[in-house]
């Protein structure tokens, strides 16, 4: 994976499909449909970052992304649902690792549409997009340990868990314990889905 073909990719983001999901470049008219989820505390109690305090602030929020898209160095698809057009999450690379042709996946879904397989659509089709499209040789995904759904989406799609970190990172004023899944180029091959 070269960093400067992953720029380019990603300075214009693609648009990928799965069944019921439209995946596109996040835009800061989707403000709205994004403040819904991200005002959450039940959807950021296992993620790295607090409630959005006001739709004002989720829109500056997209506006900056709109400035890491325009450098490439933002990797995340708007979850846009077929049937009625709305945001209801993001997915993508939280991370890429160009020395060592791996990557981290992150997702977010609003509730109103969790326990429905959109998760798991989602980080199948980025996986495949990292494995096809970027050459990975290896995408991993963490959750924090409490956060068993996200555990089950990773291994649906084909991630072995490969342990815990014990109180590794320090979160909202508590270490918290980290579990990690991954997949390699040679499992996805030998075991698509």
């Amino acid at each position: 994976m070269q960093k400067d073909t992953v720029l380019k990719i990603f300075k214009k983001i693609p648009t990928v499909e799965t069944d019921r999901l439209l995946m596109r470049k996040m835009k800061t008219s989707d403000y709205l449909d994004m403040y819904d989820y991200s005002r959450s505390d039940r959807v950021t109690r296992y993620l790295l970052w607090k409630p959005h305090p006001d739709a004002r602030y989720t829109r500056d929020y997209l506006s900056f992304v709109q400035s890491q898209y325009r450098a490439g160095e933002f990797y995340d698809w708007a979850l846009v649902h077929k049937a009625t057009n709305k945001m209801i999450g993001t997915c993508g690379f939280a991370k890429l690792d160009f020395e060592n042709n791996c990557a981290e996946i992150g997702y977010v879904l609003n509730p109103e549409f969790w326990r429905q397989g959109y998760a798991t659509e989602a980080v199948r089709r980025v996986i495949e997009f990292g494995f096809c499209n970027l050459n990975l040789h290896r995408i991993e995904a963490r959750y924090i340990v409490g956060n068993e759904v996200s555990r089950r989406v990773m291994e649906k799609c084909g991630m072995k868990f490969e342990g815990v970190h014990n109180s590794s990172l320090f979160v909202k004023g508590e270490y918290v314990s980290v579990g990690y899944c991954a997949i390699t180029a040679d499992d996805y091959i030998n075991t698509r889905f």
